[in-house]
């Protein structure tokens, strides 16, 4: 079977660039999601946590201002200069607490094995290509500290007839030409855990049709 073309880094790069504070507007389905990860990722005792694509800020300010320590720190990378811009403006309250790099796409971090206690990445690994998403997952894997967790969010394959029908409708759309969907298709995240990795919390939600994985696991 012919494999569906995804976005190249730099047109994803091109298409968030423009999207800008847009990515807001989707809320209506992510911010369910996101709820459920901060409520079972034991935010409240993280030291140090790493963002892979903090898109406009939105999680890092509800993280840095309601959930951590107030000593514990944020680091988050994005492609896009509009994101980093705009998560820069929302953060820009917690001074040194926080940083911001801007990345060219690839996987791997400028950070030591072993430096972070949460690895979080929320509606970006469903932009990538299964290779790119193992790779991530290496790579959050080598950065987490032994025990450290995991934390993902993205779109998933449909649960209960509307979201299934929503699914089909989505796939479609992005067979026919992923900017439509800014490069995001379902993908079963959960599938690309392996033996390094304990699944701590599990659970699809489901907002307006459109379902959403949530992922919590343990580095063993």
């Amino acid at each position: 079977m012919k494999s569906l073309r995804r976005l190249t880094n730099e047109e994803i790069e091109k298409f968030y660039d423009g999207f800008g504070a847009k990515q807001d507007k989707q809320n209506y389905y992510e911010d369910i999601a996101l709820a459920d990860l901060l409520e079972n990722a034991h935010f409240d005792v993280a030291r140090a946590v790493v963002e892979f694509g903090c898109g406009t800020g939105h999680f890092a300010e509800q993280l840095l201002g309601s959930h951590l320590p107030d000593t514990a720190t944020y680091w988050a990378c994005d492609v896009s200069s509009t994101m980093i811009e705009l998560s820069g403006q929302r953060i820009l309250q917690f001074g040194n607490r926080a940083a911001l790099w801007k990345s060219t796409g690839e996987s791997s971090l400028p950070l030591l094995s072993e430096s972070t206690d949460r690895f979080v990445s929320n509606y970006v690994l469903d932009i990538l290509s299964f290779d790119d998403i193992r790779a991530v997952i290496g790579e959050a894997e080598r950065i987490l500290k032994q025990n450290g967790l995991l934390c993902l969010t993205g779109l998933t394959n449909g649960k209960g007839l509307f979201s299934k029908a929503w699914t089909a409708f989505w796939k479609v759309r992005f067979a026919l030409n992923p900017k439509w969907v800014g490069g995001c298709r379902p993908v079963e995240i959960h599938n690309f855990l392996g033996a390094g990795w304990e699944i701590q919390h599990y659970r699809v939600v489901v907002a307006r049709g459109i379902s959403s994985e949530v992922i919590v696991a343990r580095k063993r």
